[in-house]
């Protein structure tokens, strides 16, 4: 590990940083773990070569695509990004995960977000960032909704799971939306970009 703390954005408590090679046993983890695993469209087990390779395909796709570890306490909690950008309509897709269930429901998801919202739309200049949740992913959701998405629909029994077929909820939100709830949230944990 390098002397240099790595730092994109933070509010002082949670971090987004790039993902680095040292983060492979952190993701493997994730995408293996069965209470991980039921909300994202993994199905298969993942070896230290797949995850090696989709960082490297992360490089690979730096126009289109912007990947974050989440920190806090300088511990990597979870990974979230900005993926599928499309320039000429400036619109993007988030996807989010917080790995242990201890790390879940303490806000550090909600606090990375708002800051990947801010890079996205003020440093970016994205005008809409769009998402999707299955439908028993109620947390997901619930946690969009405080960053300023809405339901944009609902895709019926679109994912298989657990044996059973799910409706996939699609949601996102605009710019102008998101600017009263970053300026509340700014103002509400004193952070200063």
């Amino acid at each position: 590990m390098s002397e240099y703390k790595i730092v994109f954005l933070t509010d002082g408590v949670v971090t987004l940083r790039p993902v680095l090679r040292q983060d492979i046993p952190f993701c493997l983890a994730c995408v293996n773990d069965p209470t991980v695993r039921k909300y994202v469209r993994n199905y298969r087990p993942m070896m230290e070569l797949d995850e090696e390779n989709w960082i490297k395909r992360l490089s690979d796709k730096r126009d289109t695509d912007m990947c974050f570890a989440i920190e806090v306490n300088d511990k990597i909690v979870g990974i979230m990004g900005i993926h599928n950008i499309e320039w000429k309509d400036r619109v993007g897709t988030t996807g989010a995960i917080i790995k242990d269930v201890d790390n879940r429901g303490k806000g550090y998801g909600t606090r990375a977000k708002m800051l990947l919202l801010y890079h996205a739309f003020y440093e970016c200049n994205l005008r809409k960032i769009r998402s999707s949740a299955i439908a028993f992913n109620t947390a997901s959701i619930r946690f969009n909704e405080k960053c300023g998405y809405k339901k944009e629909g609902v895709l019926r029994q679109e994912i298989f799971s657990n044996g059973e077929y799910h409706d996939k909820v699609m949601s996102a939100v605009f710019r102008e939306d998101f600017e009263p709830l970053w300026e509340a949230h700014k103002k509400k944990y004193n952070i200063v970009l």
